[in-house]
């Protein structure tokens, strides 16, 4: 039983984006691992900006420089 959970930041990413993220990540691992898609568990966990740091700096002030 895979279980998967993805972590992305929280800023405007659609349903319909999710979705194909769910279907796209359920279908390689039947492919590759041969894994059921009925048993296939996919999360999506989304943070904020604000909650999230890379190189010791939040997310939200690197975009604000971009």
């Amino acid at each position: 039983m895979p279980f998967v959970n993805i972590h992305i930041t929280r800023d405007g990413v659609s349903k319909e984006q999710k979705q194909q993220l769910i279907s796209g990540v359920t279908r390689l691992l039947e492919e590759v691992l041969q894994k059921s898609p009925a048993l296939t568990h996919i999360i999506i966990t989304e943070t904020d900006t604000d909650n999230w740091g890379v190189g010791g700096e939040q997310v939200t002030e690197m975009r604000k420089r971009k």
